[in-house]
């Protein structure tokens, strides 16, 4: 299998694309909610102001030279990328820079009074505390009637689907949260995914999440129930060493998380005493790779996170930005088969995604072009599709 792709590097410097939006318009917006979620100095809002001006106007410029992980960003390209517009330059790349900028800015990584406070904590907060989160965790107890199955089919969608509470997607859609159509798979290998993890399993999961609050709690959920009904016995739950695209958890997340399904009822107690006790003995594992941050494609993870994910029985991505970085963040054409795009991933990997980039693999010709036909190339981006895609073979079997 080639590894070579042929696929262009999306980039933010064409007027009117979605990569070129976010740059010029979500970036401008998140800057302004952080600084008003805040009681920030006059410090921080300089810093704020200028960051703003740069990204919107200037070069990419270099961490400081006091900055904690000056030498990690240089190896993951930062100067041969300094002096460069930010338009033109990977976009995954900008993107992930502009968040590093952002904590600077804000003073998360010190010395200070703000050293580790975590600028998007208030947006998280109300996701996670919003009376929609009651009703999805009271709705847990109508599946205590189902039959296993049909449970771990519910809770796999709602992960899934939960990744449509994304803070930062929905700062740049207008009426996202009320004006949806209804929710279509665009790819469904389910079948495949719960072939890896039969009911008799004693394997390892890896979930690499994606977002806090109301996308991670159902995450959590699921991982529960593969613990619970005997699935796998062991999960290793991947988060963020840092705050990072407005939504992404990290292990503080986790914990808010958790504290709110305590104080639930029913199912959703039950199901985090099980967490609980699961963290205490070791069969769940909160990992925050640095790498989790890295503005680079998975092909390009170091050899101990390489290690992890070979080892396990299957490793499962969640979300926009994961994809991403698993098949690469390029303009592949839509019916590129998705095991061909993630042929260097080491081990089993399942990607559930909604759609909100451009970036898409593994589509019937006929699936893109009804979807083309009916909305365009809005169902790219709009949020209101998903995908559940499986490469069943790691890379040691395709050699």
């Amino acid at each position: 299998m080639p590894h070579t792709p042929f696929a262009p590097v999306i980039l933010g410097n064409e007027p009117g694309s979605f990569p070129h939006s976010v740059l010029a318009e979500r970036h401008p917006a998140i800057i302004r909610r952080v600084r008003e979620a805040f009681p920030y100095g006059p410090g921080q809002h300089t810093a704020l102001d200028e960051l703003l001006k740069n990204c919107t106007e200037g070069t990419v410029e270099p961490l400081p030279a006091h900055a904690p992980d000056r030498e990690r960003w240089l190896a993951w390209g930062l100067a041969d990328h300094t002096g460069r517009s930010w338009y033109d330059i990977p976009w995954l790349w900008a993107e992930s820079y502009f968040y590093r900028r952002l904590l600077d800015a804000v003073g998360w990584f010190g010395p200070g009074a703000w050293q580790g406070i975590d600028p998007f904590r208030p947006f998280k907060r109300a996701e996670l505390d919003a009376p929609e989160t009651d009703e999805e965790l009271a709705a847990l107890d109508g599946l205590r009637e189902l039959a296993e199955p049909e449970r771990a089919r519910a809770l796999l969608h709602g992960s899934l689907w939960g990744n449509r509470a994304d803070l930062g997607f929905r700062l740049s859609v207008e009426g996202a949260a009320s004006h949806e159509p209804a929710p279509a798979l665009v790819a469904d290998d389910s079948e495949v995914l719960w072939s890896l993890l039969p009911p008799t399993g004693t394997g390892t999961l890896v979930l690499v999440a994606d977002n806090a609050g109301r996308e991670l709690v159902p995450d959590l959920l699921l991982i529960a129930h593969l613990l619970a009904e005997g699935r796998v016995a062991r999960a290793v739950l991947h988060v963020k060493p840092y705050p990072y695209y407005v939504s992404d958890a990290t292990t503080a997340d986790v914990v808010d998380a958790l504290h709110r399904l305590r104080s639930a009822p029913g199912a959703a107690g039950a199901y985090a005493r099980l967490l609980w006790t699961a963290l205490a003995d070791g069969r769940l594992t909160v990992r925050a790779h640095p790498f989790s941050c890295s503005p680079l494609p998975y092909a390009d993870m170091p050899d101990d996170l390489r290690a992890e994910f070979a080892a396990a029985t299957l490793t499962l991505v969640k979300g926009d930005l994961n994809y991403r970085r698993l098949v690469g963040d390029r303009l592949w054409p839509p019916t590129t088969p998705f095991h061909r795009t993630t042929a260097c991933f080491p081990g089993p990997v399942a990607a559930l995604r909604t759609l909100k980039s451009d970036v898409i693999t593994g589509l019937s010709a006929r699936t893109e072009a009804a979807l083309t036909a009916a909305e365009g190339a809005g169902w790219r981006t709009s949020g209101t599709h998903a995908l559940i895609q499986v490469d069943p073979s790691g890379e040691a079997e395709r050699k």
